[in-house]
C-alpha cells in the first residue's frame, strides 16, 4: 500500500480535493485493484469506476464520461489507445475535455504514433503524458516520469520513481551500456512480491536465479538512452530470431504501426522452414481501409527503411481487430496458435471471442489458397 500511494501521489500529480481520477482498466486485473482501488482511496481522491467496453454503446464511451464527470487524470492502455485512433478523431471531438490535465498509460511499451495521438487529440497538447512501466509482480508504478519534473520523449518510459534501482544489463549481469539487454531491479521495493503460491522453488528460480538472490529478472528487454532514459521493448521471449538476427517483436510492431495507414499491429514469430523463424504480422488499418498486395508490398518496403531488409514481415494477416483481454492488451500467444495451426489455448480473458473466430477463418482459407 506504500508503493501504491506514493505513486498514485506523485505520478499523477494527484491533488484529492479537485482531481477526478480515472483508470479504465478492469478491477479484476492488478492495474485496477492498485490504481482504481488502492491508489485513489488511499489518497483520499475522487474516481471514476466504470465497467465495460470502449467502444459501447457508442466510440465515444470513455470521452462522454470524462465529459461529464469532468476527469481531470485518465490513465489506460496502449492498444486502447490505438483503437482508438483507428476509430477516428471524431469520436473525442464530439465532447469537453478541456478538464483533463494529466494522462496516463500502462500495460506495455506505447509505440510513438500512439504517445503523439494521445497527447494531441486527447490531450489537447497541454497534458503531460506519464508511461508508466511496472509488473503484476512489482505491485505498483516503477519506471514513469513525474510531472513537471522530468522531461518526456514519446515511447519511453523514461527515468525510475525514487527509491527504485533497475539496469539493463547483458547475460552475464554486466551493465549493457546504450546496447538492448535485460531489465533488471537491484534493491527491494514496498510492494514487491514475496513468494508464489505453494511454489517457493518456482518463486526462486524464475525471479531470483539468474542474476543471483540480490538481483530481481524483470524478463522484459529493454535499452538505455544516452540520456540514462529506459525503453522497455517487450518480454525476452517475444523475440523473433530470422535467420540468426534477434529482432523485438514490439520494435518490428512499432515501425509498422508508424505507418501512416496503420492503426494496430501485432507481430508473432512463426516457424519456416528457410529463416529458421519468420515474421507473421496481423495488422489493422486505420478507418475502413482495406489491405490489398499493393499495401503489402508498401509495408515491408516501409519496415524496411526503418528497421533493416531481415525485418520486413514475410507473411501480413489484415483484421478489423486484435485479440485482447478485457484489459486491453494482445494476446499474442492465441495469434501464434491460429498461425501455427494449433488448437488455441486458454481463452478466459478474451473480450471478444468473435475475433479469434474471424482471425481462424481468414487464416484457414489463405492456407487452403495456399495449398491449392
Amino acid at each position: 500500500l506504500t508503493g501504491v500511494a506514493a505513486t498514485t501521489k506523485y505520478v499523477f500529480d494527484l491533488k484529492p480535493e479537485e482531481d477526478v481520477f480515472w483508470c479504465s482498466a478492469d478491477v479484476g486485473w492488478v492495474t485496477g485493484h492498485s490504481y482504481i482501488v488502492y491508489g485513489p482511496l488511499l489518497n483520499g481522491a475522487t474516481s471514476v469506476m466504470y465497467e465495460g467496453a470502449p467502444d459501447y454503446p457508442d466510440k465515444d464511451i470513455w470521452w462522454k464520461l470524462c465529459d461529464r464527470y469532468d476527469v481531470t487524470i485518465f490513465y489506460t492502455a496502449p492498444t486502447a489507445i490505438r483503437s482508438c485512433m483507428k476509430w477516428g478523431a471524431e469520436h473525442p471531438a464530439r465532447h469537453d475535455l478541456s478538464k483533463l490535465r494529466l494522462l496516463g498509460t500502462v500495460g506495455e511499451p506505447i509505440n510513438p504514433k500512439a504517445w503523439i495521438w494521445y497527447h494531441l487529440v486527447i490531450g489537447g497538447t497541454r497534458c503531460p503524458v506519464v508511461d508508466t512501466w511496472w509488473q503484476t509482480e512489482t505491485g505498483h508504478i516503477m519506471i514513469a516520469p513525474l510531472p513537471g519534473i522530468t522531461a518526456t520523449k514519446p515511447g519511453s518510459a523514461t527515468t525510475p520513481f525514487p527509491g527504485i534501482e533497475a539496469e539493463v544489463v547483458d547475460e552475464q549481469g554486466d551493465e549493457a551500456g546504450s546496447e538492448q539487454g535485460l531489465l533488471v531491479l537491484r534493491k527491494p521495493w514496498p510492494g514487491m512480491l514475496r513468494n508464489l503460491y505453494r511454489d517457493p522453488d518456482r518463486f526462486k528460480e524464475t525471479y531470483f536465479s539468474k542474476f543471483g538472490p540480490t538481483t530481481y529478472f524483470v524478463g522484459d528487454a529493454a535499452r538505455r538512452d544516452e540520456d540514462g532514459y529506459f525503453w522497455v521493448i517487450g518480454r525476452v521471449d517475444d523475440v523473433i530470431n530470422v535467420s540468426g538476427h534477434r529482432m523485438s517483436t514490439a520494435e518490428v510492431e512499432s515501425a509498422i504501426v508508424s505507418h501512416l495507414k496503420v492503426a494496430e499491429a501485432a507481430v508473432i514469430g512463426q516457424s519456416d522452414e528457410d529463416s529458421g523463424q519468420a515474421i507473421c504480422a496481423f495488422v489493422t488499418l486505420e478507418g475502413d481501409r482495406e489491405g490489398d498486395d499493393e499495401m503489402v508490398a508498401e509495408l515491408r518496403e516501409h519496415v524496411a527503411k526503418r528497421i533493416g531488409k531481415l525485418a520486413r514481415p514475410k507473411r501480413l494477416v489484415w483484421t478489423a481487430d486484435l485479440p485482447k483481454t478485457r484489459s486491453g492488451k494482445i494476446m499474442r500467444r492465441l495469434l501464434r496458435d491460429i498461425a501455427e495451426g494449433r488448437e488455441l489455448g486458454d481463452v478466459t480473458t478474451l473480450r471478444d471471442p468473435d475475433v479469434m473466430s474471424a482471425l481462424e477463418e481468414k487464416v484457414a482459407a489463405r492456407r487452403d489458397e495456399a495449398d491449392a
